[in-house]
């Protein structure tokens, strides 16, 4: 699938594509909200993800498409060549991150890279991403200091975009009391939603489970 919001470089792309039998493109959308849509009905394998987009951007749709099942390989093609930008597509799961300027024959590796497990990263970005690998930890405390730990996997389950009845599968634990922990946490942290919430514990640097 390709997901861009320019329509030049989504028919740009698949015509690239197309010239490949073994790579078939089952879906186009426009922003994050339409790629989850179109992801549900096309189930597709790899997914060519722009990250700035209107009403979703790359970062957040690639979050929710790798918590499908199945779960397809994201690989960020984008402009976006900073240091915030590479490793927020990492950590919402991105098995790939190439820049807009690189070669087709570059894209097609990419896409058959990723569909045998490996990860991807372009020339203009490796180095980036060894510099980031290589620098010192930054230590500080833990957020949400107020919450328990099974509060914070919670929320570290929320940011993840997952409800309750995922959430109490993944920790053994009953919809209802997922339901109750979730009530605890809004009032902790002051959340006035569970969207909220969501917001705040991504912020923090959660959701990536």
């Amino acid at each position: 699938m390709v997901v861009d919001d320019h329509a030049v470089v989504r028919d740009g792309i698949r015509a690239l594509l197309a010239t490949h039998d073994d790579i078939h493109v089952v879906g186009v959308a426009s922003d994050g909200v339409e790629a989850l849509q179109v992801a549900r009905d096309r189930r597709p394998e790899v997914v060519l993800m722009d990250l700035g987009m209107p009403r979703m951007n790359g970062v957040d749709a690639t979050r929710r498409l790798v918590a499908l099942q199945p779960k397809p390989a994201v690989i960020a093609l984008t402009m976006s060549d900073d240091d915030t930008s590479i490793l927020a597509a990492i950590r919402a799961g991105a098995r790939g991150y190439l820049l807009k300027d690189v070669d087709g024959d570059d894209v097609i590796a990419a896409i058959h890279a990723v569909m045998h497990g490996q990860a991807v990263f372009g020339p203009g970005v490796a180095a980036k991403v060894l510099e980031l690998l290589q620098a010192p930890p930054v230590l500080r405390d833990p957020p949400f200091t107020e919450l328990t730990e099974r509060e914070r996997q919670v929320l570290d389950l929320i940011a993840a975009d997952l409800g309750n009845q995922i959430i109490g599968r993944k920790l053994g634990i009953a919809a209802k009391t997922v339901a109750n922990l979730v009530s605890c946490i809004l009032a902790k942290i002051g959340a006035a939603d569970r969207a909220h919430a969501a917001r705040l514990g991504r912020e923090a640097g959660l959701g990536t489970t």
